[in-house]
């Protein structure tokens, strides 16, 4: 084992989105940051970034591989209906491109990074915490390295082991396992739309979730999720992929992860260890979109973990999941009790496809989503929607 002298102010343990932006937010306030990411990871995603995410995190035009400007919902009875957005697009990326530049992004910013595989952390008797990785050479060589930091960000995704070591009963969390196959775009002649999502909600593609169809310029994801242990997620896109004129493209890679369904009730363990990301469960629920959450909440946590190093108090650590909660606690409970009830069986999800036909909702969903915060200056439509809601729940609607 290799134990060093090196003691950094903050040690952030995965380099997705959540782990790169808390590297970089820390390491711009002047914090002496180690960025420990392990090699090869690239986590399935559709990869969709609304303009509030592009704004705030000030990402480049040329990461956008696609600019999609409307989304296709498909009823169990392949009803379609078109939402298209007015006036704006939201952004595609690619993952494994737009993750490594946040990684370069936190470097530049002055993190240090290392690949390696976090194994274990413990506190010494000076408060520090000692973290153990293993480093993979070129040639296959593995060596155990120890460094110590006076604060430990864990954001190395949904079976994180930081938060099995830090927080008991983490890993019971609840979680969808998603799976996406990228495959070449077809023509240009062809009959698919590089400008629009499509979205499947039906029991054949998923029995809890749903099934995605989103372009990435050259490229194309079509991936689905479930929590059903049993259900074929490869025969699920597989008929994603015929029924989208996408069978006999070639299949660039295959990759599945499981995705949390809920934000875990706690974020740190009281001393010095703090989670973000999919570490976190910051997940939406009902869409599953991710990446706008990790990174807000990589930065929420770079702001903790900030107050923490400055004040010596740990209860600065609580305040990330506390102003995450404020920010989207409503919309999480909101989208957990649509997932609840529409996703449940076929005749409802063709009753929630039905509803996307009416423009209020296509309105105040697309203002919701690119600008991340519930649109309240629309009372009236509110209103119509809600009633138009229980009328549907009720089934006095017809679908």
């Amino acid at each position: 084992m290799t134990t060093s002298s090196e003691t950094f102010d903050a040690l952030v343990v995965g380099g997705g989105p959540s782990g790169a932006t808390a590297a970089h937010d820390l390491a711009k306030l002047g914090r002496k940051v180690l960025l420990l990411d392990r090699a090869g990871r690239i986590k399935p995603c559709g990869g969709a970034i609304p303009p509030r995410l592009i704004r705030d995190f000030e990402i480049p035009d040329d990461l956008l591989v696609a600019r999609v400007n409307a989304a296709r919902m498909v009823s169990p009875s392949d009803k379609r209906v078109d939402m298209p957005i007015d006036g704006g697009f939201v952004g595609m990326v690619d993952r494994d491109m737009f993750d490594e530049w946040l990684r370069v992004r936190a470097a530049q910013a002055g993190a240090i990074r290392r690949t390696g595989l976090f194994k274990r952390f413990e506190h010494d008797i000076a408060g520090l915490t000692v973290v153990h990785y293993e480093e993979r050479a070129a040639d296959g060589t593995v060596t155990a390295k120890t460094v110590k930091t006076r604060a430990l960000v864990g954001a190395d995704g949904a079976l994180s082991a930081v938060a099995r070591q830090c927080l008991p009963g983490a890993d019971r969390l609840p979680y969808v396992f998603a799976y996406h196959e990228i495959v070449r775009s077809p023509p240009v002649d062809s009959s698919f739309d590089g400008r629009r999502c499509d979205v499947y909600y039906r029991a054949t593609v998923s029995p809890d979730f749903y099934g995605w169809i989103f372009p990435h310029g050259d490229t194309v994801s079509v991936g689905t999720g479930s929590a059903c242990k049993g259900f074929s997620l490869r025969d699920s896109v597989g008929g994603l992929r015929a029924a989208a004129g996408l069978g006999s493209t070639e299949t660039i890679r295959r990759e599945g992860a499981p995705i949390p369904l809920h934000p875990l009730p706690r974020w740190d363990d009281g001393h010095s260890v703090l989670l973000a990301g999919d570490a976190a469960g910051v997940v939406a629920p009902a869409s599953g979109e991710g990446i706008y959450y990790a990174m807000i909440g990589g930065r929420l946590s770079a702001e903790a973990v900030h107050e923490f190093l400055e004040t010596g108090n740990a209860k600065a650590l609580r305040k990330a999941r506390k102003r995450f909660m404020r920010m989207h606690g409503i919309v999480f409970w909101i989208l957990g009790v649509m997932q609840w009830y529409w996703y449940s069986n076929d005749r409802r999800r063709e009753r929630f496809v039905s509803i996307c036909r009416d423009r209020d909702v296509q309105r105040l969903t697309w203002d919701a989503y690119m600008n991340k915060e519930l649109v309240r200056a629309k009372p009236i439509a509110h209103v119509r929607i809600f009633f138009k809601n229980l009328a549907h729940m009720a089934g006095l609607a017809s679908a």
